[in-house]
């Protein structure tokens, strides 16, 4: 399994995320910029990745959850499951209910975090694929951050195209998140992912020599 360079190693266990024994890789860029991608190209060198938004789907599954939702937000549950489009559109048309959908959220993941964590063999290295790093002050937490990076211009687009969000709804999403040009400049590296998965490709294993 590869390892983080040892320059690049900044903290000790109790100062890591969760504790882990090893270095920890905050992965993050904003909504459609190729994150998720990033994560399967570091996934098949042989690096665990946790996805963030992995567990917050686990969260949204649990009984408790989907009361929560029901109680507060009736219209966005559906045959007793989630309908994550009614409760995208209300959650960012209004902060205070994303707020608090977020605190209820967030407080069930280190729970979450452990679980999947527990399933790993004793890893040397680990990313942690975490859209909000900065927005939540995960960045200290972790040994490097990588942001995954694409203008705005094309995160709308591909909201667009990939999931039918209108543009409305999609600058709001982005505006709800540190604007992706802050996050390219205060991450400790960056993979470019603006022009294709063949440039994607080429610019993810320039960075892996970098850092193993």
């Amino acid at each position: 399994m590869k390892k983080l360079k040892e320059e690049l190693i900044k903290l000790n266990p109790e100062e890591r995320l969760y504790q882990v024994s090893h270095p920890v890789i905050g992965l993050t860029g904003g909504i459609a910029t190729g994150k998720s991608t990033v994560s399967r190209l570091f996934a098949k060198e042989g690096i665990p990745v946790i996805s963030a938004d992995a567990l917050v789907k686990t969260v949204y599954e649990k009984n408790e959850t989907i009361k929560f939702v029901k109680d507060n937000w009736s219209s966005a549950v559906i045959n007793n499951e989630v309908d994550f489009k009614v409760l995208r559109k209300i959650a960012f048309s209004d902060e205070e209910d994303r707020e608090k959908l977020e605190k209820f959220i967030y407080a069930r993941m280190p729970k979450a975090f452990k679980e999947h964590y527990s399933m790993f063999q004793s890893p040397s290295l680990m990313v942690y694929d975490v859209p909000l790093l900065f927005e939540k002050g995960l960045a200290p937490l972790v040994d490097i951050s990588i942001c995954v990076y694409a203008p705005r211009e094309i995160q709308i687009k591909r909201l667009e195209e990939r999931d039918g969000t209108n543009l409305e709804l999609a600058e709001k999403i982005l505006s709800s998140q540190i604007d992706i040009e802050d996050k390219k400049e205060a991450a400790d590296f960056i993979i470019d992912n603006s022009h294709g998965l063949d440039e994607l490709n080429s610019n993810f294993e320039k960075l892996l020599k970098k850092i193993s």
